[in-house]
């Protein structure tokens, strides 16, 4: 159960940097903290509709992945037995 908690927690903390990485790589709709972040360099990359969509679905997926990671660290701290 320590390796399985470990590697959760590692899953986690990696899914936490690597979200907060896409998030900010996203094209601002407007003026907001996307355009203080390196707004040249997003605008470049968000200017074609493929690369848009592929960041949209890597960031679905890592928000998912990291959900689990924290739903799967709540049932073992739940149920763990020590």
């Amino acid at each position: 159960m320590l390796i399985l908690k470990i590697a959760l927690i590692v899953i986690l903390v990696l899914t936490s940097l690597l979200l907060t990485l896409f998030i900010l790589l996203h094209k601002g709709k407007g003026g907001g903290m996307s355009d203080m972040f390196g707004g040249g360099v997003t605008s470049s990359l968000g200017s074609s509709g493929v690369a848009e969509r592929n960041l949209n679905r890597i960031t679905v997926v890592v928000s998912i992945v990291w959900v689990t990671s924290i739903v799967g660290l709540g049932l073992l701290d739940r149920f763990s037995v020590v």
